[in-house]
């Protein structure tokens, strides 16, 4: 069984077989809905139902409240027609023409800028390109196990190799294997580009981007692309993490500054050998503490759930920001099994 689903405010339209989440489908017709962890968590493909019914499946997360379904809402990335449907939603245009493709990989370098972040550079075969956006991620295909999301740190005029940022998380399925055993010139299989976190060109407001932790490898690829195609937007990038060190890529963030990048870096937890002078607390708070009106802003968030979550309800419930001008990527892990 199919339902017809349709698109407002363009009136596109496009059919959702039964089994498919909205998400899934419109994906396959080639209609590009927000979303970012495909898991019910981030809140990101948030949309309202105007008009049918949908099975919620698994979104009673904390990211769609019974307040939300009371009003119509809907995770699209969870939720399944269960009649002819009509939600209301914007969607991402300019990344319809990108192929997913499934491809082999060599890990052709790794490198620990810090003590449990590593940096590995994936090759593709000599006649491949992988056509991305910059902040877009791809998945990781591993034999009989879910497929693990990292964001690409590289902006797409340097695809001669992927850049991964992955953090040595406790009990981390993944990360383990690449802590203890991967190797340069192993193979890997992968599934990309995937996402819809990436810069808005057409926009002309100013930019806050925030990112904790390795969430700074998706953000680094935007400013990236954004410094290489000339962007003149005012844009102030903080980053927060929880010691110095976790800051592991502070000197290239530092010289942003000097080509027009405002740079908060803050840290929760300094460590007293760390001789911190800088901003202290959480993240998002600095954000809060430097802007008292965000209605003329877009925000770029990337990073641990619990941060991206902050932000988005204390931006827009605090300080004006538009919901459909906040831009997310929550990170979520996978525990070994």
């Amino acid at each position: 069984m199919s339902y017809n689903v349709t698109l407002q405010p363009s009136g596109h339209q496009f059919c959702n077989e039964a089994h498919e989440t909205i998400l899934e489908a419109g994906l396959k017709h080639g209609y590009t809905l927000p979303y970012s962890c495909r898991d019910g968590v981030c809140g990101a493909c948030k949309g309202k139902v105007l008009c049918g019914e949908v099975d919620h499946g698994k979104s009673a997360s904390s990211a769609l409240s019974p307040e939300d379904k009371a009003n119509g809402m809907a995770l699209f990335c969870c939720a399944k027609p269960l009649s002819d449907i009509t939600l209301s939603c914007r969607e991402v245009s300019n990344a319809r023409d990108i192929p997913v493709k499934t491809l082999p990989c060599r890990v052709d370098s790794m490198e620990k800028p810090s003590e449990d972040v590593m940096i590995i550079k994936l090759k593709l075969p000599a006649n491949e390109r992988l056509q991305f956006m910059a902040g877009q991620y791809i998945d990781i295909l591993l034999k009989d196990q879910k497929p693990r999301s990292f964001s690409l740190a590289n902006a797409p005029h340097h695809d001669e190799r992927l850049e991964l940022h992955i953090r040595n998380i406790a009990g981390g399925a993944f990360t383990h294997h690449v802590f203890n055993d991967m190797k340069t010139r192993d193979i890997l299989r992968f599934k990309g580009p995937l996402g819809t976190f990436f810069l808005r060109e057409d926009s002309t407001r100013p930019i806050i981007m925030v990112a904790s932790g390795t969430g700074f490898a998706p953000i680094k690829a935007i400013l990236e692309h954004a410094l290489y195609i000339g962007v003149t937007r005012p844009i102030h990038f903080y980053w927060g993490a929880r010691k110095l060190s976790d800051l592991y890529m502070l000197e290239l963030a530092r010289t942003w500054e000097s080509q027009g990048i405002r740079f908060t870096p803050v840290l929760s937890e300094p460590l007293p050998e760390d001789a911190w002078q800088g901003r202290t607390g959480f993240v998002h708070q600095a954000v809060l503490d430097d802007y008292a009106d965000l209605s003329a802003h877009e925000v770029y968030a990337c990073g641990a759930p619990v941060v991206v979550e902050a932000a988005h309800r204390d931006f827009t419930t605090q300080r004006q920001l538009s919901e459909d001008a906040f831009y997310s990527d929550a990170f979520t892990f996978v525990a070994k099994t």
